[in-house]
């Protein structure tokens, strides 16, 4: 039930709207003049106000706005014996929800009040959310006490004190790390820990969607732009104006979208598909990648000028095997959390589980930490928790399988294995100590799997055992192209 607060001079009226409310079970406050409702709001500190417009010593108008200043989430009903088109216009404005006129219907106040309720209550919930969220995105969410964890929450902060008084545009920020290092944790870290934390927060992963689709989705359309384009959308750029535009997996942005990009970060200002106007924004982007933009700038696949632009502020997250006095740190943290969330009783690690962890190369980061211990409350026999519980993967199997076959090759049959294994282009050469790189091990285990499937990189990539893509991405990396190789 909700706290309701009734300021009306008309006695009668208002101790009939008070009982009415209150046989629904609602706590009603009255009050007879604007001076006194509004002592009475400060006291009782109301999900509703019906409050009316002829008041003595200040007018319903007067009083709701100083019922915005004192909550601005609370919802005002406004009734008037001499309801006119400029009184609703100026009751909107002060901030009023609804205006009903005299003689009032009982029925239809109790609709509005309803609704009033309502809205209160979600708008509560989700601020609710809103502030837990925040709270385990911000800049001490980020758990660690190694060195170079204390100077990444120090860069977050002087990256927010980097802010202008006036919220003008701000020098983007790129966020570089392994995949499951946190890179979307830290992005919200740097929103949440300057003047932008009231703005919009909005994320962006650039591997989601083909160029034709990210380019609208960015920028947005006008209306009759394309064929499908029957009303103005607008884009997230536009959307995240006043807060922060986080673009997940920047490295995965197509070259024509890239110098859209740098454009807006030259000089704050986006064209929407169709339009011949800019509009100016008022944004701080942050980008992540686990590539290394530099050498994709070499290999032509990112533009050097975007590099640049976005290495203003750089931020680096170390990988969890940097970071191994941490693991128990984030592990308790952790089972504090899952026990709470599924409603399991608290468990406890054993000596050899603790081992285990410290030991383990968490090749997933702080993602695979996570998965595992949530893994282990869910499957809990006990209240302790042994490496069996854990259920930790062998080293060995987190070599990925053709560069586990490839290494296997190079220990048991010598440098002729590796002669036969490049037979199809030639032998993988050895460094000084007789052992081949690995990235040139590589390379003759993906072109040796292209030849043996006719260069389609479907089934080149089943039989590795990869996706598509990502047998794309490797392709790329070692330059295999089917002309140029054949």
């Amino acid at each position: 039930m909700a706290q309701l607060l009734v300021i009306e001079d008309e006695l009668v009226l208002a101790k009939n709207i008070a009982r009415f409310f209150e046989r629904q079970g609602h706590t009603v406050g009255l009050a007879h003049d604007g001076q006194a409702g509004l002592e009475k709001a400060r006291e009782l500190l109301p999900d509703v106000v019906i409050v009316d417009f002829q008041l003595p010593h200040l007018n319903g108008l007067e009083v709701i706005r100083e019922l915005r200043r004192l909550d601005d989430e609370v919802r005002i009903i406004m009734i008037t014996g001499h309801g006119t088109i400029n009184l609703a216009v100026e009751a909107m404005k002060a901030g009023s929800m609804d205006l009903l006129t005299k003689p009032l219907s009982l029925a239809t106040l109790d609709e509005v009040v309803q609704r009033a309720v309502k809205d209160r209550a979600g708008k509560t919930v989700l601020r609710y959310y809103q502030q837990r969220d925040n709270q385990h995105a911000s800049v001490n969410a980020l758990v660690g006490d190694c060195p170079q964890m204390r100077a990444l929450r120090e860069m977050i902060l002087a990256v927010a004190q980097s802010e202008p008084n006036d919220l003008s545009p701000v020098a983007p920020v790129l966020v570089q790390g392994e995949t499951g290092t946190g890179k979307e944790l830290v992005a919200r870290a740097c929103h949440l820990a300057g003047p932008r934390a009231s703005g919009p927060f909005i994320e962006v992963n650039c591997a989601a969607l083909p160029a034709t689709l990210m380019e609208d989705e960015l920028f947005g359309h006008e209306k009759g732009a394309f064929t499908d384009a029957r009303a103005r959308k607008v884009g997230l750029i536009e959307a995240a104006d006043g807060g922060t535009l986080f673009l997940d997996e920047i490295g995965e942005l197509e070259l024509a979208l890239q110098a859209k990009l740098l454009r807006v970060l030259e000089n704050f200002r986006v064209r929407p598909i169709g339009s011949v106007a800019d509009r100016r924004v008022n944004v701080r982007i942050v980008a992540a990648t686990n590539r290394d933009l530099a050498r994709e700038a070499q290999a032509g696949r990112f533009r050097s000028d975007l590099v640049y632009r976005l290495s203003v502020f750089q931020i680096r997250i170390p990988p969890l095997r940097e970071r191994a006095d941490d693991v128990m740190l984030l592990a308790n943290e952790f089972l504090q959390r899952l026990a709470t969330r599924y409603g399991r009783p608290a468990l406890r690690l054993q000596p050899s589980a603790q081992l285990a962890l410290r030991n383990y190369p968490w090749p997933g980061n702080v993602r695979e930490l996570r998965n595992c211990l949530e893994r282990a409350v869910l499957m809990q026999r006990g209240p302790d928790l042994d490496p069996e519980d854990l259920a930790l993967p062998a080293r060995d199997a987190l070599m990925p399988l053709q560069v586990r076959h490839a290494a296997s090759a190079i220990m048991h049959l010598g440098a002729a294995a590796i002669s036969g294994f490049g037979a199809l282009s030639g032998p993988v050469p050895l460094g000084g100590s007789g052992v081949a790189p690995l990235d040139a091990v590589e390379r003759q285990h993906l072109l040796q799997a292209l030849e043996t499937h006719g260069w389609n990189v479907s089934l080149a990539a089943r039989a590795l055992q990869v996706t598509r893509d990502t047998m794309r991405y490797r392709m790329a990396k070692h330059g295999l192209h089917r002309q140029a190789e054949r």
